[in-house]
């Protein structure tokens, strides 16, 4: 999945021009500032990708595709944007051939940026780039790209582009006892227009469709049973990776899909031990058992390695979730064990030992030969986030000092490490594991740095990490994707699991209260785009499927723009043709469960209640936590729902009781633009304090007292 992504933001052409750019760029020491009339001048274009033919013609610049091409790009290196760039503007006289244009900022650092991508129209075009995309760019010496996509004598002429300048909207709130997110500053308070679903009927609504054997129509149903029996005695089941999905039977499956739609159904508080099939024993058939690897893979017979860190890393983590939540699934719970001893035994062979730690800088790790590998092409060091996370679970489960080793060796190399490893989905883990071993060792590892990485964007994938931006109207920050890859192209995956990862965090460090609960707020709104019946039917790929009348299968991704359409619902299979009938992609829809368990709604629309547990997995003794964050410019009264636990609720932010011997719903009034931390406590418990920890009745309701906000 992830792997195809990466062939897509790095295709042929894109690879064979950027060589040619970063050999021209690198000639000179100073940039230029840009100026319209250079599009005036051709002989300014010195760059001519592909054998461009390129002129002044027609009022404009003229860009042609030369015979027997397929593409051509004029680009003039070393400009510099104005510093208060907000939006862009390109005027285009005419276009040839039905060939289709685009417009690039290309820059050594980060590579190519895509604000215009195979647009067919000619006239006037607007475009609000990415902010994460005009912070890159401010200041830097950039490659400008104008070109065309088409058959040999197809043109475009460029009259105009217009740098439009103004000021990047921030929304920071300096709070004391708080610490701000930078990323989150840019994100609104209250991002519009609103909606939010109801995310746990939605989690229930996709387990009822995927797991329905009986269902009838195109592309139905989902779900078949395989009895190949590969590593277990008794039939697996299977589900495609996308709607349409090629083969839909047998063997052909994967382990993240399959696995994360049963998890998923779990923390939304489905039991899938004890339906028609017990799904969580069927998912044992992902652990390479006859091939004597003793890992969970993406498929039941890898030998070795995929080819890819995070492929071969969190299969293993959806087997270490599924243990914690089924304790009774007894084999599930010796395989965590040998899973553990296997990543240890690989971070020894990356170097690992007395006073040395691993090198996790690599593409993957070889099991067979049990040796890193590198292709050449990619690294993906967050792999360390993920090793992390699997060996202090290991440690928190067995006691083992040795998976505790295992565990600090992989959060050093991630403490030493200067600039962001973010590859796909790995890194939240590991900062997750960070703010627990912080709390619950007492170790000094650089949470704000490793957190701020997630809001960030990664210095290992181009472009790679969180959206920011107003798409054709709607607010999308919070989103996770790429910010160079049409504008902006968020995935839904990588966004579910990170928001799975981070919530939690508030219980070990309070001070992310507010910045945590913003991005939750915009991510909850803004994720319901990927969904078909959230947009209208010309701003997606494929609206002629019928299967899915409650719509709780999304889009693989979603764009800030395609062909003038912002934003737009789509995905990588019908773009690269690789085989799938439609970009609805059930291993991203599968888990909808991770909102379905912490999202909840209150009386008070925009004010969310979220649960800080139900992604925590392998945590100590814990009373029902909440995180709830009121973006409105004055208090509101939040109803809160306590179930039927009567006790005293207690805020880690603020420290302190702020309501006692209450059950079921009771009303608490939040400041304006401010987050709780609540915990459900039992009624006059008594409170001790050991070291920074606040503890009632014995429990830990507050890792850092000290911090918080008296």
């Amino acid at each position: 999945m992830a792997n195809r992504k990466m062939l897509n933001c790095l295709s042929l052409f894109v690879i064979t021009f950027l060589i040619v750019s970063a050999t021209a760029s690198a000639q000179s020491n100073s940039g230029k500032p840009w100026n319209s009339d250079l599009v005036q001048n051709a002989n300014l274009w010195t760059n001519r990708l592909n054998d461009a033919i390129v002129s002044n013609a027609d009022g404009g610049l003229r860009v042609e595709v030369a015979p027997g091409k397929t593409w051509a790009i004029a680009a003039i290196p070393n400009i510099i944007m104005p510093a208060n760039t907000i939006s862009i503007e390109v005027s285009i006289k005419s276009l040839s051939g039905g060939g289709k244009w685009l417009m690039r900022l290309y820059n050594g650092d980060f590579s190519t940026l895509g604000v215009f991508e195979s647009v067919s129209t000619a006239g006037v075009h607007f475009v609000t780039p990415e902010p994460g995309l005009l912070i890159l760019t401010r200041g830097q010496r950039l490659e400008i790209q104008l070109g065309l996509e088409g058959q040999p004598g197809s043109y475009v002429v460029f009259q105009g582009v217009k740098f439009i300048t103004g000021k990047l909207k921030t929304y920071a709130h300096t709070i004391p006892g708080q610490k701000d997110i930078p990323c989150v500053d840019y994100m609104p308070n209250l991002p519009e227009p609103l909606k939010i679903l109801n995310w746990r009927q939605k989690a229930r609504d996709f387990d009822r469709l995927a797991f329905d054997f009986d269902a009838k129509g195109k592309f139905l149903p989902l779900i078949w049973l395989d009895n190949s029996r590969v590593n277990i005695d008794f039939p697996t089941f299977g589900m495609p990776s996308y709607v349409g999905g090629n083969n839909a039977t047998g063997e052909n499956h994967e382990g993240i899909t399959c696995m994360g739609a049963v998890l998923g159904a779990t923390v939304a508080g489905i039991n899938k031990s004890k339906q028609n099939h017990n799904y969580v024993a069927m998912c044992e058939a992902y652990y390479n058992k006859k091939n004597g690897m003793d890992l969970a893979f993406d498929s039941m017979n890898v030998n070795g390695t995929t080819g890819s860190f995070w492929y071969d890393i969190l299969p293993n983590m959806q087997i270490f979730d599924l243990a914690f939540l089924y304790p009774h699934e007894m084999p599930m719970q010796g395989m965590t064990k040998t899973i553990a001893n296997r990543w240890r035994d690989a971070c020894i062979v990356m170097g690992g030992g007395k006073t040395t730690i691993p090198d996790f800088d690599h593409t993957a790790f070889n099991f067979k030969t049990m040796k890193p590998e590198d292709n050449g092409q990619w690294r993906e060091p967050d792999s360390a986030a993920g090793v992390a996370w699997l060996e202090y679970a290991a440690y928190r489960k067995w006691k083992d000092p040795q998976y505790l080793q295992a565990a600090d060796w992989a959060m050093r190399f991630l403490d030493d490490r200067k600039k962001s490893p973010y590859y796909e989905c790995l890194l939240p883990w590991g900062v997750i594991t960070c703010a627990k071993m912080n709390a619950e060792l007492g170790r000094k590892y650089d949470l704000d740095k490793m957190l701020n990485w997630c809001f960030g964007w990664s210095q290992i994938r181009e472009g790679w990490g969180i959206i920011l931006g107003n798409w054709g109207g709607y607010d999308c920050a919070g989103l996770m994707g790429s910010i160079v890859d049409s504008n902006g192209y968020a995935f839904l995956m990588d966004t579910f699991l990170q928001a799975g990862a981070l919530v939690p965090i508030v219980r070990y460090d309070p001070e992310y209260a507010r910045a945590i609960g913003k991005w939750m707020l915009n991510l909850t709104n803004a994720v319901r785009l990927f969904y078909p019946n959230q947009l209208p039917r010309d701003h997606q790929t494929y609206v002629e499927w019928k299967g899915d009348p409650k719509s709780c299968i999304a889009y693989e991704g979603l764009r800030n723009v395609w062909e003038g359409i912002s934003p737009y619902a789509t995905g990588d299979p019908l773009r690269l043709n690789w085989g799938p009938k439609t970009d609805l992609g059930i291993y991203g829809s599968c888990f909808v469960g991770v909102l379905g368990g912490i999202v909840h709604p209150t009386n008070v629309a925009g004010v969310l209640q979220l649960n800080c547990l139900d992604t925590d997995f392998y945590h100590g003794k814990a009373y029902p936590t909440y995180l709830v964050y009121n973006p409105y410019p004055q208090p509101k009264k939040v109803r809160i729902s306590l179930g039927d636990y009567r006790c005293d609720l207690y805020d880690a932010v603020s420290n302190r009781i702020i309501a006692k011997n209450v059950v079921h719903d009771t009303l608490i009034s939040i400041p304006s633009d401010f987050a709780m931390v609540l915990v459900l406590t039992p009624p006059n418990g008594k409170t001790t304090i050991q070291r920074d920890k606040k503890m009632i009745n014995g429990v830990v309701v507050n890792y850092h007292v000290a911090q918080s906000v008296h």
